[in-house]
């Protein structure tokens, strides 16, 4: 008998979840089981493939190399299998299950949550699970399907649509220009004060382009924030110069609270990316999305 026809799908559920709550308790409330019974459903999954899927301490749950490979393995094919599952009594052609997504906190505000509103309303069987923040998350852990990011990728081991480009300018609030003047030159940025974005792969080094002339820049930082959403309110309260993207920064251009800076040089172009896990499925849920989502973001 093979070793697939010994294994329990059930404890392959469950070793998922446990992976996907950090824990066995909240594993456990995901599941609507007692926590012993998901400790009795991994030990026997542990005990048939004669290995260990966890390190296990008071304090913390974590996988092993043994336990990493066989959840980045399985957890499409267990996707699938519920994709299948959901299916089953809808209509043909009716999404349904869970579509889980996740983008930054402003991007979400500007655009990706009124998207899943309409996405939503279009497909009343599917659930949506929309989570924000500004730092980049693992899909395979956190069980996302489906990450919408602005800039430019740096993991090579996930999937990847480019959906749209977007323009980054360089800003200030009149009240900073006004105590340290406007910038006349790229190089004049050195001297400026400069706050500093850390999520970007090169925060400190900018190339301006302007009818085929290029100049770079690096700049110095004693202000530096971890979210576009502060760095736009520090840019606002006159804290210095920086560079934000064009979707974030149209309303306070419209209104004056910033300016924008060198407007004939332009910086390079960044991508609206969506990203999801490796692995040969890929849920009707997802696709439709990804189609739905690049028309969104098509100017009318």
């Amino acid at each position: 008998m093979s070793l697939l026809n010994q294994v329990d799908l059930n404890s392959l559920v469950v070793f998922a979840a446990v992976v996907e709550c950090g824990g066995f308790t909240a594993a456990a409330d995901r599941l609507g089981v007692a926590k012993a019974k998901v400790s009795v459903q991994v030990a026997r999954l542990e005990a048939k493939l004669g290995t260990a899927l966890f390190v296990r301490t008071t304090r913390k749950v974590s996988l092993t190399d043994a336990g990493r490979r066989l959840h980045e393995e399985c957890t499409p094919l267990l996707r699938g299998l519920q994709e299948a599952i959901d299916q089953v009594g809808h209509d043909e052609g009716m999404l349904a299950g869970t579509l889980r997504l996740t983008t930054s906190v402003d991007h979400a505000v500007q655009s990706l949550a009124r998207a899943a509103a309409e996405f939503a309303a279009r497909h009343p069987a599917l659930q949506i699970d929309l989570r924000t923040g500004d730092r980049v998350v693992d899909l395979v852990e956190e069980g996302i399907d489906l990450a919408i990011r602005l800039g430019w990728l740096r993991d090579s081991s996930l999937r990847a649509v480019k959906l749209g480009e977007f323009e980054q300018h360089l800003v200030a609030s009149p009240a900073y220009l006004a105590r340290a003047g406007r910038p006349k030159r790229p190089e004049d940025l050195a001297a400026h004060d400069w706050v500093a974005l850390m999520l970007l792969p090169t925060p400190f080094t900018w190339k301006f382009s302007r009818r085929g002339e290029t100049r770079t820049v690096q700049v110095k930082s004693r202000i530096r924030v971890d979210s576009p959403g502060a760095l736009r309110t520090m840019l606002r309260q006159g804290a210095g110069v920086s560079v934000l993207d064009q979707y974030s920064v149209q309303d306070d251009l419209k209104s004056g609270a910033l300016v924008r800076l060198l407007p004939d040089w332009s910086l390079p172009r960044a991508g609206i990316h969506a990203v999801y896990p490796p692995g040969r499925h890929v849920p009707p849920r997802v696709r439709q999305f990804i189609d739905f989502y690049r028309a969104w973001l098509k100017p009318a």
